[in-house]
């Protein structure tokens, strides 16, 4: 995709909902006014950019104006390798330290998932559909947990953060699991400067420390998200993180 739109630099959040809420009058015109399956849209952008507080938002916006329930947030961290799984790689010290690039998530698990959400019924009623089961990443223990979040039948639009929903190697294909997939763009330098911040009260690393595991790790992860920046349906400005 060579011309991906660009949003107009909005500090608010009232183009992208607009747009949300306009996939679920289109659904609805096409699929009927009781459509049964969600939309999912994604959100890709580079590590530190804010897409989790975005999507956060986001959904929050979209239940106000549509009703409680209508939306809900999900990241892909659940599905990073386990640590004990990274360690089985030829060169786990390696897989350990590039933990985040495209190779240490399980990318088949993330679209046997989606692909789920997508053919469970959105339903008012519980009776008409199941719950899907999404798993978190645990930061204080540093591994995935499984089935941690539940989806219900009532969730009609599904908001996906993650860094390689655009990513088309390493086992990364999620075409046609996607309704739109939209990229939050922020400069590098300040998301890598805001992951560095992130990492120092996180880990309570110092300011050499965290800039180190910045340079070997997040911004190698970096480059390859911003290489999938095209595919992008719509790209978002850095103001609707409130960058």
């Amino acid at each position: 995709m060579t011309d991906t739109p660009s949003l107009p630099d909005d500090p608010g959040l009232h183009a992208p909902v607009r747009m949300l809420q306009e996939l679920l009058r289109s659904h609805e015109r096409r699929e009927g006014p009781h459509a049964a399956r969600r939309i999912v849209v994604g959100l890709a952008g580079l590590p530190g950019s804010g897409k989790s507080t975005l999507a956060a938002r986001l959904v929050a916006a979209l239940d106000r104006r549509e009703g409680p329930g209508t939306a809900v947030a999900l990241g892909m961290d659940g599905f990073h390798l386990s640590r004990a799984q990274l360690a089985r790689f030829p060169d786990p010290a390696r897989a350990l330290a590039r933990r985040g690039a495209p190779w240490t998530f399980d990318a088949r698990a993330l679209a046997e998932r989606l692909r789920r959400l997508r053919a469970e019924p959105a339903s008012t009623d519980a009776a008409d559909g199941a719950v899907v089961r999404w798993p978190s990443f645990a930061h204080g223990v540093g591994d995935p947990v499984p089935d941690a979040v539940a989806v219900p039948p009532a969730t009609r639009l599904v908001v996906i953060e993650g860094l390689y929903l655009l990513h088309r190697h390493d086992g990364w294909d999620l075409d046609g699991l996607l309704d739109a997939c939209w990229y939050l763009d922020v400069d590098a330098d300040a998301a890598l400067e805001r992951l560095t911040r992130r990492h120092m009260a996180s880990w309570g690393l110092d300011r050499a420390a965290a800039t180190a595991r910045v340079q070997a790790n997040d911004r190698l992860n970096a480059q390859i998200v911003a290489a999938s920046r095209h595919r992008a349906d719509v790209l978002l400005p850095a103001r609707c993180a409130g960058l």
